[in-house]
């Protein structure tokens, strides 16, 4: 292709995300670099027995893959979005037959020295053959059919995924719910949704007796608002003061929630003889819902597997754990990015990452070795860039004159998103430990070929908005 035809298929490069891309390549690097390397070896930089310079040939053939993609012609995106989709799931399926077993989950296709993650593929197909439904102008997602054809195509690879299994890489495809909202999906469907994450994690963290009294007087409160007159108040206040006397000095928390939900049924029944039965339904219909919920978070996590348990205890519950167990890796992560300071105790000279105190130091846990090296500094410029990207693909995304395009540009930034926040989280104790890396810092050829090609997309498809 001569420079001409490179010129016109290359259009306006955004050099904004082309260079925040590069910073960030060029900082995973060197913190890989960093743990990877021996002061007593010589000429490690560019050796295969080392980290840093396995990921020194995975940069330059993403650096390939990213030129190849910036020329080609970009077209084939959305021509073949679908068969992308479809590859990638097949790929899923092929992976539990034949697929690498790694820490437990059979999610990796082996090549030698090398290995490579379908879901990787998935994730970029699930991106373009979303985009190219939600540009078909019959979509309309307030409506419930096409709403459910858009949340079946994102559902379908993180139930392969769940069979591997990997429940980190099957949660980043939720991201794709942030470009359905933009594109009109029911605001409601995100609250009742919200509203369910939030009992379960709330049931896990305080029990169901706790959860299930806060529900109970909340719906007390609501009916005790809606009663007729002053006598109904008294006939409230009178019996919650005296069920509530005798449960507590009963000392029994189950009678207690057996007295209020009896009262609650009383105030219902009032209400229904006065003609708001519509309410007394939907309000019954809430609590019970709501309590269901409560219930079976606590079912659900006993049928789990200990190991599954115990990182959700890790998250709500750390003083449960073994400081020197399952909560070894949080700890470790926290005492090295809380022993940087300020600034960090120099490029080279952290000691925890170093040393191997923090497990997957160069993967999952890269972010903690920013922190020892070039302490708050270091991780205020990290997070930095990776907010300017964001809200610069967000940018990109509105300014784009194909739907295609936008709708794409979307639903990379909800992935990056979400793999920057879950990822820094987790190395923070601020979210449960899910395994999954961050985007063009952490080890590893598959994972950054995969986020190269998905911003690659980006800057190609932006690039060319005007010869639209």
């Amino acid at each position: 292709m001569n420079k001409r035809a490179v010129q016109n298929e290359t259009g306006r490069v955004d050099w904004v995300v082309l260079s925040l891309y590069l910073a960030l390549v060029a900082i995973g690097w060197t913190m890989i670099y960093a743990v990877s390397h021996d002061k007593n070896t010589s000429g490690s930089i560019l050796s295969l027995d080392y980290n840093g310079g396995r990921q020194m040939i995975w940069i330059g053939i993403s650096l390939f893959i990213l030129f190849f993609i910036l020329v080609f012609d970009s077209k084939i995106w959305r021509t073949f979005s679908y068969g992308f989709y479809a590859i990638g799931t097949i790929l899923l399926i092929l992976v539990l037959f034949f697929g690498k077993v790694i820490n437990g989950q059979k999610a990796w296709f082996g090549l030698g020295m090398f290995t490579f993650q379908p879901a990787e593929i998935a994730k970029f197909g699930t991106a373009l053959a979303l985009a190219n439904l939600l540009s078909d102008y019959k979509m309309k997602l307030s409506e419930p059919r096409a709403a459910m054809v858009a949340i079946s195509l994102v559902l379908l690879p993180p139930l392969l995924i769940m069979l591997q299994p990997d429940a980190g890489s099957a949660l980043v495809f939720f991201s794709f719910f942030i470009l359905l909202f933009r594109e009109g999906l029911n605001a409601s469907l995100y609250i009742i949704i919200l509203s369910f994450a939030g009992l379960f994690i709330l049931s896990l963290l305080f029990g169901f007796d706790n959860t299930y009294l806060v529900i109970l007087i909340a719906g007390l409160a609501i009916m005790v608002y809606h009663l007729p007159n002053r006598l109904y108040y008294m006939l409230a206040v009178g019996m919650l003061g005296i069920g509530g006397f005798i449960a507590v000095n009963s000392g029994n928390a189950p009678e207690l929630l057996g007295v209020l939900t009896g009262i609650l049924l009383v105030l219902a029944g009032i209400l229904v003889w006065k003609k708001k039965s519509q309410l007394v339904f939907v309000l019954v219909s809430v609590l019970t819902i709501a309590s269901l919920t409560s219930f079976f978070s606590n079912f659900v996590f006993n049928i789990l597997e200990p190991h599954q348990q115990e990182r959700i205890n890790v998250w709500l519950h750390p003083e449960r754990c073994d400081p020197r167990g399952s909560l070894y890796n949080v700890l470790q992560s926290k005492m090295a990015i809380g022993s940087g300071g300020l600034s960090g105790k120099g490029f080279l000279n952290g000691t925890l990452t170093k040393l191997n105190y923090v497990p997957e130091q160069t993967t999952d846990f890269i972010f903690c070795t920013v922190g020892e090296e070039h302490g708050f500094i270091g991780t205020l410029i990290v997070i930095s860039l990776y907010l300017t990207l964001l809200l610069r693909l967000s940018f990109v995304a509105e300014r784009q004159r194909l739907n295609f395009s936008r709708n794409y540009i979307w639903g990379v930034t909800g992935i990056l998103f979400f793999h920057f926040l879950i990822n820094i989280g987790m190395t923070m104790g601020l979210v449960p430990i899910i395994g999954i890396p961050l985007p063009f810092v952490s080890y590893g050829g598959s994972s950054l070929i995969g986020f190269t090609v998905l911003l690659g997309v980006v800057i190609k498809l932006d690039s060319i908005r005007n010869k639209d």
